[in-house]
């Protein structure tokens, strides 16, 4: 697989608050901040369309980034990303330092394959239920994977795959799993609504009706007339 590389131009910005905020906002700027690593925070300013054009890229939320701050650069990752609720605009990112001897904590997605292969969609009629699009894991930055596989070539109807059941790349640990929470990430089941069988409902017969019950309507017809 090969490795993509991702950069980031940012430029130091001394003014903050909200105020200071808003004004960057208004000139198509984005506030930003850079922490962690053993060194103070530092506040920054990142052009809008730049980050958002990177955001777009679901690697780049899974990769190790050079931060170019001026003339200096480091390693970081995305930590968070702040977004107008209804506008295409990102209103704040953060950025963590990395340092290569110590363990990173990173959401990355999850690549579904060979479900069209699954018997238990080809043979028996399922349907395949994602529970999971993406997985925390623990590494080192140079173990860190662009996504995690999973083949569904094999599964059976009514099968369900845990996390303990994914192949995972040398170095990498689940950090559900460390902490003992096996949950589920995928299965295949019958659509409901194959389920539900639907009982038809018919008029009893005179034979089903209580004698009792067919001689009062007898009654209230002869009433009638």
């Amino acid at each position: 697989m090969a490795i993509k590389k991702f950069e980031v131009e940012a430029a130091i910005r001394s003014n903050i608050g909200r105020g200071a905020s808003r004004q960057l906002r208004r000139e198509e700027k984005v506030p930003a901040i850079i922490y962690g690593g053993g060194k103070d925070p530092v506040a920054l300013t990142l052009a809008h369309n730049k980050i958002s054009k990177s955001l777009d890229n679901e690697a780049f939320y899974s990769h190790i980034l050079t931060l170019k701050i001026d003339t200096d650069s480091e390693k970081v990752i995305l930590k968070d990303v702040q977004r107008h609720p209804f506008k295409p605009k990102i209103l704040h990112v953060d950025f963590q330092r990395v340092r290569a001897d110590e363990k990173l904590y990173m959401h990355v997605p999850l690549h579904f394959i060979g479900a069209d292969k699954a018997p238990g969609v080809r043979e028996a009629g399922g349907v395949i239920s994602h529970i999971m699009s993406d997985v925390e894991v623990a590494c080192f930055p140079d173990d860190l994977p662009e996504f995690i596989e999973i083949d569904l070539s094999n599964m059976q109807l009514n099968e369900t795959y845990h996390l303990s059941d994914l192949v995972l790349p040398k170095g990498v640990e689940i950090a559900a799993l460390v902490q003992g929470n096996n949950s589920s990430v995928v299965s295949i089941h019958i659509p409901r609504a194959e389920e539900e069988e639907v009982i038809p409902t018919e008029a009893p017969t005179a034979a089903e009706v209580p004698a009792i019950a067919q001689k009062g309507d007898e009654k209230k017809e002869g009433e009638g007339k």
